[in-house]
């Protein structure tokens, strides 16, 4: 590496990555994007806070073993700066036992720290996602 050149991860670059296992049901990949104790927040839709690597994987191999089929495209990916990222995820699915579709648009707010997400906070109300990241961002600003 030249002396000049940033050691500061790209966020955006390492949100788009972060998304990318669940598609495969790679969890261990999954799971090397969080800090050992990191955290994932549903809670605003209802679903809960998991904290720790065991807790965050058990909610995500429960969430995507739900269905057959599963990806994810980024709507849109911020940096909003002091390691806050926020994402527009698509994910379009197939439920188990299911022969249709679904196609869930939801915000994720993501606090990095050296590279590792310590917070995620997942919301399908993409509006009031954006407003708890401005807030974070100027709170940490």
């Amino acid at each position: 590496m030249m002396a000049n050149e940033s050691t500061t991860p790209d966020l955006v670059e390492l949100t788009r990555r972060a998304f990318e296992p669940m598609d495969r049901q790679d969890f261990d990949a999954t799971m090397s994007f969080f800090a050992p104790d990191g955290v994932w927040d549903a809670s605003p839709d209802g679903l809960g806070v998991h904290a720790g690597h065991a807790a965050i994987r058990r909610y995500f191999e429960d969430w995507r073993r739900s269905y057959v089929e599963y990806e994810t495209e980024m709507e849109e990916v911020a940096e909003l700066g002091s390691g806050l990222t926020f994402a527009v995820v698509i994910q379009r699915a197939r439920p188990v036992g299911s022969r249709g579709h679904v196609r869930v648009r939801y915000a994720v707010v993501t606090i990095w720290r050296e590279g590792m997400v310590v917070r995620g906070m997942a919301y399908v109300d993409i509006e009031k996602a954006r407003a708890a990241a401005e807030r974070l961002a100027e709170e940490r600003g």
